[in-house]
C-alpha cells in the first residue's frame, strides 16, 4: 500500500506543481496581455520554430545513434530504428511519470532486441552522466559570460528591487553563498544518517560507474562528437525558435544559454516541463529587461512546438515498433 502511495505522489505531485505554475502564470496577466500573447502565437514565424523542431529531431537521432557505443560492449546490438523509436517513445511515457521513459526505454530495449533489461538501463544511466557532464559544462561557460548580470538578477530576486552592481550587491551575493552553504551542511550532517543519504550515493556512484563506461569504448571519439552535437543543437533549437517570436529583441547567445539552462531545469520538476517551462524562460530573460509577455509567448510557444514534436513522433513510434519488429522477424526467419 505504501509503495503504491509513493508511485501515485511521484506522478501526482510534479503534474500538481504544472498545474499551480499554469494558474500562477494566468493570474499574472490582465486580459490585454493575454491578447498580446494570442497574437504573438498568430503573427510567430513559424519558419524558425519549425527549424528549431528540426534541430530538436536531430539531437534525439543523435542520441538514437550515440546508444549502439554504449551497446556494442556489452555484446549486444541495436536497429537504428528500434533505436530511435524507443527514444522518442521514451520521451513522450516521460510526460506522464519523470523517468518512466528510462525503465520504458530498457522495456523496449529487451522486448524487441533481447537485450537484458538491467543492462540497457545500465547504458542509459552512462548516458545519464555524460549529460549531466554536459550540462554542468553549460552551466560554467553561462556563469563565465553573464557573472555580473547574475549577481543583479539573483539581488534582483531576493529583494525585488532593481539594481546595479556595486560593492553592496557583491556583498549581498556573498551573504547568500553563505547562507546557501551553511543550509547545504546542516542538511548533510541531518541526512548522512538516512536512507534519503544512502539513496544519493548510490546514485552517485551509478553515475560515476556509468561514466566510466565512456574510456572503454573502441569508438569513444564518436560518442564524445554525438554527446558534444545533442546539446549544441538543444541550444541553436532553442537559439533559432527565438527568432521566430514577434516583440522579442535579438538575443546575444549569453542570453540564450542562459534562458536555456533555467528553463531545461523544470523539466525535472514537472512532466516535460507543463507550466513550469515558460514561466522559467519569463523569469530567466525578465533578468535581462526583456518584456514579460514577449518572453511569456516565447516560452509557451517554444514549450507547445516541441511537445507537439514528441507527441508526434513518438505516438508513431509506439504504433509503429510492434509492426516494424513483426515484419523485421518475419525476414529473418
Amino acid at each position: 500500500m505504501q509503495i503504491k502511495l509513493s508511485k501515485y505522489l511521484k506522478t501526482f505531485i510534479p503534474f500538481t506543481i504544472g498545474l499551480f505554475c499554469i494558474i500562477y502564470s494566468y493570474t499574472t496577466l490582465n486580459q490585454k496581455d493575454i491578447d498580446s500573447i494570442i497574437v504573438s502565437f498568430a503573427n510567430a514565424k513559424y519558419v524558425w520554430i519549425v527549424l528549431g523542431v528540426f534541430f530538436g529531431v536531430l539531437s534525439h537521432i543523435s542520441r538514437s545513434y550515440r546508444w549502439k557505443f554504449l551497446l556494442e560492449p556489452l555484446g549486444y546490438k541495436i536497429t537504428f530504428l528500434n533505436s530511435i523509436m524507443a527514444i522518442f517513445s521514451a520521451y513522450l511515457i516521460n510526460y506522464t511519470a519523470p523517468r518512466a521513459g528510462d525503465i520504458a526505454r530498457g522495456t523496449i530495449a529487451y522486448k524487441y532486441e533481447k537485450i537484458p533489461f538491467e543492462k540497457g538501463v545500465g547504458t542509459i544511466v552512462a548516458e545519464r552522466a555524460v549529460d549531466l557532464l554536459c550540462f554542468i559544462i553549460l552551466i560554467i561557460i553561462g556563469l563565465i559570460l553573464k557573472y555580473d548580470q547574475l549577481i543583479i538578477c539573483v539581488n534582483k530576486i531576493f529583494t525585488n528591487k532593481d539594481a546595479s552592481i556595486d560593492a553592496n550587491n557583491y556583498s549581498n551575493t556573498n551573504y547568500l553563498i553563505i547562507i546557501f552553504v551553511t543550509v547545504f551542511l546542516v542538511m548533510f550532517f541531518v541526512l548522512k544518517k538516512s536512507n534519503i543519504f544512502v539513496k544519493v550515493k548510490l546514485f552517485l556512484k551509478g553515475l560515476s560507474e556509468g561514466f566510466m563506461i565512456i574510456f572503454k569504448l573502441k569508438n569513444k571519439w564518436n560518442f564524445i562528437f554525438h554527446s558534444i552535437f545533442i546539446w549544441v543543437m538543444y541550444v541553436l533549437m532553442f537559439y533559432v525558435a527565438s527568432k521566430g517570436i514577434n516583440g522579442l529583441p535579438e538575443l546575444d547567445f549569453s542570453i540564450i544559454l542562459i534562458s536555456f539552462i533555467l528553463s531545461s531545469l523544470t523539466l525535472i520538476l514537472t512532466p516535460g516541463g507543463i507550466g513550469s517551462y515558460p514561466l522559467a524562460i519569463q523569469a530567466s530573460l525578465g533578468c535581462f529587461a526583456i518584456g514579460d509577455v514577449s518572453s511569456l509567448s516565447f516560452g509557451w510557444i517554444m514549450w507547445s512546438s516541441q511537445t507537439l514534436m514528441i507527441i508526434i513522433f513518438g505516438g508513431i513510434s509506439l504504433l509503429l515498433l510492434p509492426i516494424y519488429n513483426k515484419h523485421r522477424n518475419k525476414t529473418n526467419k
